[in-house]
């Protein structure tokens, strides 16, 4: 399915690069003179980010490499192209006494790459452009590289991908209509086979290419099908044999994915380890807007605030009944890629319309309301973006610490309009109790986990403070918030004291209240008669009945984790109330 889904992109992007072609990040080309003459060597790359970003040219395929010398067709590294040794490795094979093997290696590699161009047929190694290059490897010596300045020793030292260009042409030689025309639609030469994702006839692919832009997977790329080892391999079957899918639909899905996959990509998202692509069966708007619903908005983004917009068009939109929430008929798809060494591990998969997406995004985004007060301190925005909610759950609110399949769990519940996963409200709970803040975040991630939960029985908590809620452990919380506001303003206000009895006494009082309220609530007697304006003073009085009205004769003695999820929303909702200050945001 998820073939056949990237197959189906693929044939509705005639943009994308056709069967024989990929795109590839070329940092030099060096024009040849028809001769085979150097005269120049272009450097491609431009300044982004301060880092140098090199442009990616239309180039024959590349092939599948391991250990093996294989050589791609009028481009490759320098290794390939000019027999140079990568700096890297010539240290290690030094180290280890090898150079010269590496050496040989070498020109072994350099030899296939002039070999593969000889193979292209006659009229094609006549071509001008063909011809210059043929001359070039012929006459090249690693001495003329001296000549090149500054781009030839940036190409001794970092070993980039090379190509051709003729002098005159706007092309690459790769790029001319003879090479084009010899290697596009190659006829299959081997056995016919019914391919598993098109159903056509068409020659088995043995080895399926690397896919790049998965984050912390190799470099070089990983594989999304392989069978590598005995254990994957049945019958006696080798390597893509195992499950035939033609040449065809393997260049088809590989270059939709790199597509989707590239760098800067709209389609492309990450969620905890995952990276994750979307993409429809037809053209729709609701592919370049997925990313901003979730999608973390970068320090130096132009717009920050291009998700909390797309949010609350897709809510207008809901209420209006108008597209997105109306298209029943295009298909979205969803995939999450994670690394796995070689491989790359499919982390989720939801297919749905647009509609089911947009209807279950509206309904996520109104699980996580809760009011909200700005606070300086906390460098808080109202848009809650996956990497937020996950960065709220983890230690020192660090990514690297969040849980490797959580990311994936979370965005299948979004999608799928199923609970939350359970280790998301532990998280948050075990955040606080830790003395982490209850920050928005925190909260929100709280009241939607509960609110989801398959116990229907329990009272649905609301975005801001609500007093019919007489569940004991939001009762519970509402009273804390307002004990803690009492001390504080018996010490001259908040900021005033060093610590709160919420850095005292919290994980207590969630946990076993009865064992720590009574004394709380003589401290509060302490507290109130420090405050000299009487009519607060009577306020946060009253304020405390109101609470206590509402609670059992006895303490509970502890709290379960839905419980104490409720303790903590209370707790906020209260302390961003107004009248637990006197006035909004005190």
């Amino acid at each position: 399915m998820i073939l056949q889904a990237l197959v189906g992109y693929y044939e509705r992007k005639p943009e994308l690069p056709r069967e024989g072609y990929e795109l590839k990040a070329i940092p030099f080309v060096i024009e040849l003179e028809p001769d085979g003459r150097v005269l120049q060597v272009v450097d491609t790359r431009q300044a982004e980010n301060c880092k140098m970003i090199a442009r990616s040219f239309l180039v024959p395929q590349g092939v599948k490499k391991s250990v093996n010398v294989a050589a791609n067709v009028l481009w490759g590294n320098a290794e390939y192209v000019l027999a140079l040794p990568d700096t890297k490795k010539l240290a290690e094979r030094q180290a280890k006494g090898k150079e010269a093997d590496y050496r040989a290696r070498l020109l072994d590699m350099h030899h296939a790459f002039a070999a593969e161009i000889r193979c292209l047929p006659n009229p094609v190694q006549a071509d001008a452009g063909v011809a210059a290059v043929l001359q070039f490897l012929e006459g090249f010596s690693s001495d003329q590289i001296e000549a090149w300045g500054e781009a030839g020793q940036e190409i001794r030292q970092s070993n980039p991908n090379l190509t051709f260009r003729l002098r005159g042409d706007v092309d690459l030689v790769c790029q001319r209509p003879a090479v084009v025309a010899a290697l596009s639609g190659t006829p299959s030469l081997g056995e016919l086979t019914r391919c598993l994702v098109t159903g056509e006839a068409d020659e088995v692919e043995r080895l399926h290419p690397s896919i790049t832009g998965v984050r912390d997977a190799q470099s070089s790329g990983a594989s999304l099908v392989s069978f590598n080892l005995d254990a994957f391999a049945s019958f006696a079957k080798q390597q893509g044999h195992n499950a035939p899918v033609g040449k065809r639909a393997v260049f088809a899905y590989t270059t939709a994915l790199k597509h989707l996959l590239r760098r800067d990509s709209p389609q492309k998202l990450q969620i905890g380890d995952a990276t994750t692509v979307f993409w429809a069966d037809a053209e729709t708007p609701f592919e370049n807007e997925f990313a901003f619903f979730f999608d973390e908005p970068h320090k130096d983004a132009p717009d920050p605030d291009r998700g909390t917009r797309a949010v609350a068009a897709l809510f207008e939109a809901a209420k209006q009944g108008v597209s997105p929430v109306l298209d029943e008929q295009t298909r979205f798809f969803v995939l999450g890629l994670a690394p796995n060494a070689a491989r790359i591990a499919i982390r989720f998969w939801h297919v749905g319309t647009v509609a089911q997406m947009a209807e279950r995004i509206v309904r996520h985004f109104r699980d996580l309301e809760m009011v909200w007060v700005p606070d300086k301190t906390q460098k808080e925005t109202g848009f809650l973006s996956i990497t937020r909610l996950l960065k709220a759950i983890a230690a020192q609110e660090k990514i690297e610490n969040v849980p490797p399949n959580l990311g994936g769990e979370v965005m299948r519940a979004i999608l799928e309009g199923t609970p939350y996963p359970e280790t998301l409200l532990h998280g948050a709970i075990r955040r606080i109790r830790a003395g982490e803040l209850v920050s928005y975040p925190r909260a929100a991630i709280l009241k939607a986990c509960l609110n989801r939960t398959r116990n229907s029985s329990e009272e649905k908590i609301k975005m801001s403070l609500d007093p019919s809620n007489t569940h004991p452990g939001y009762r519970l919380g509402r009273l804390f918030a307002v004990l803690e506001r009492i001390q504080e303003e018996a010490a001259g206000g908040h900021g005033k004291i060093n610590a709160t009895i919420r850095d005292r006494f919290y994980g207590a009082a969630s946990g076993t209240p009865a064992t720590v309220f009574p004394l709380l609530m003589r401290l509060k007697n302490h507290h109130l008669g420090k405050i000299e304006n009487v009519g607060r003073r009577r306020n946060l009085e009253s304020l405390l009945g109101e609470i206590i009205n509402g609670l059992p004769p006895r303490f509970e003695p502890h709290l379960t984790l839905d419980g104490q999820g409720r303790f903590a929303v209370g707790y906020y909702q209260q302390r961003v109330h107004p009248s637990t200050y006197g006035k909004q945001g005190d």
